[in-house]
């Protein structure tokens, strides 16, 4: 969204959290002019903002009739997945090498709060039970906060390096990461496992020991696939 109007990231901004809370139909074919008179702006900010939409992989853009959310295929999946492996593997590495310094200490201070957050969301009233969470009856505003904490956690870890292009990347992939990781942590115990998975990560990476935390982590990016192909 550089250089663009003020409507224009307005248009973006609200489209996008629209798309990542649900609140709009994977199904549904969606008109630029209904849109505009939602949010009550013109057309051509609006047609601006489903373009970069389109671009960061948000939707699929039906020429002349509007667009539809982007649907999760299985080469999305794994390249998405692929990606976040090369990109999280260098984060890792850099980050257990500098564990003890200042400025590793502050991204394991703010990991480990996110750990915390996650284990509270499934202990929570507002989270899955661990009766729902073995039956598949999810809650679903515990499912997406969740969700959002272990997106959160990741991010941290990008964040770390200081990486322009990483952090594009992962801009770009948001939304398939979101569809990806809502889609696993729905399958029963899936949340509980990867608290576990995340624990793990972070003590190795506590412990600067960047090759186990790399094994780790790359472990449990893939689980996705493994669980789809199962």
């Amino acid at each position: 969204m550089v250089n663009k109007s003020p409507l224009q990231i307005q248009a973006y901004n609200y489209l996008k959290e629209m798309i990542l809370s649900g609140r709009l139909d994977p199904e549904v074919l969606y008109s630029e002019t209904r849109m505009s008179a939602e949010i009550g702006i013109s057309r051509t900010p609006m047609r601006e903002a489903i373009q970069c939409l389109s671009q960061d992989g948000y939707i699929t853009v039906v020429p002349s009739k509007g667009f539809t959310l982007r649907k999760l295929n299985e080469e999305d999946m794994e390249e998405s997945i692929q990606i976040r492996c090369a990109i999280e593997g260098f984060c890792i590495h850099k980050a257990a090498a500098e564990a003890g310094t200042r400025k590793g200490q502050k991204l394991l201070s703010a990991m480990e709060k996110l750990l915390d957050k996650q284990e509270k969301t499934l202990l929570s009233k507002n989270g899955p039970s661990r009766e729902n969470l073995e039956s598949g009856n999810f809650n679903s505003a515990g499912l997406d906060q969740f969700t959002e904490y272990d997106h959160q956690f990741h991010l941290a870890l990008v964040n770390y390096v200081d990486n322009r292009e990483f952090n594009q990347m992962f801009q770009r992939l948001t939304y398939l990461i979101h569809l990806t990781t809502k889609g696993a942590l729905s399958v029963p115990g899936r949340m509980e496992d990867t608290l576990g998975e995340h624990r793990q990560f972070f003590a190795c990476l506590k412990a600067g020991d960047g090759d186990m935390a790399y094994k780790l982590m790359m472990e449990h990016l893939m689980m996705p696939l493994t669980m789809h192909i199962a």
